[in-house]
């Protein structure tokens, strides 16, 4: 049996990674909810219940390096097209596993359901629960997304910032998981927001491009 899109992700959490081969794998939408595309090293994976001799078609039609063709303006255009769907950012796709050696951080769970990144995360989310942090200065939220993965994203302040709060944050998730695999993706131009992970322990394993529905 072909491999699922978590299967794809489980193993890429482990480190084990699709061929290097300049191919393209398309998989079932894991849900009616996500759609989308990764990128690995020198391998894509489309994951859409869209026909898949259309994702080639449309990948051809693309014109480029077939290493890029998926993540190319021109395809992502036409898949938006054709399922009706939006997007927002091309995101690099982080992972950790277990908890960090991170200093303990105090967290106090959220559960008014009308709080705002209640609201918005569970627009792309399943199951979101949410933290604040040092009397609200930091928030944390963890939910399941694509393929049921476990999601973390982090907010903080501006007023405290540079000190370290968003890595104890995104080490705090790790703790919270356990021992799960916890995923972060991240806009490439969110510079600071990609250090905090890395320093919390995510590893960048590729990028990602999700389609929600319209």
């Amino acid at each position: 049996m072909a491999d699922t899109l978590r299967d794809i992700l489980d193993a890429a959490a482990r480190g084990v990674f699709p061929a290097a081969d300049g191919g393209t794998t398309v998989v079932p939408q894991p849900s009616g909810r996500d759609a989308g595309v990764l990128a690995f090293t020198a391998h894509s994976v489309v994951f859409t219940d869209e026909d898949p001799a259309w994702v080639r078609r449309a990948m051809a039609a693309a014109d480029c390096d077939a290493l890029a063709a998926t993540m190319n303006a021109r395809f992502l255009a036409a898949f938006l097209e054709r399922t009706g769907r939006r997007t927002d950012t091309i995101d690099v796709m982080t992972v950790a596993s277990g908890p960090a050696d991170a200093e303990p951080l105090a967290l106090e769970e959220i559960t008014d359901a009308g709080h705002p990144r209640v609201v918005s995360s569970r627009r792309r989310r399943d199951d979101v629960r949410v933290w604040a942090a040092e009397g609200g200065a930091g928030v944390l939220v963890l939910g399941r997304g694509v393929a049921g993965r476990l999601e973390v994203a982090v907010e903080v302040a501006e007023g405290a910032r540079h000190r370290g709060l968003g890595r104890r944050l995104a080490s705090a998730a790790r703790g919270l998981a356990g021992g799960e695999a916890v995923w972060a993706q991240i806009s490439p131009g969110n510079a600071r927001s990609l250090r905090a992970f890395q320093a919390a322990g995510y590893r960048v394993v590729g990028s990602e491009a999700l389609l929600l529905p319209g």
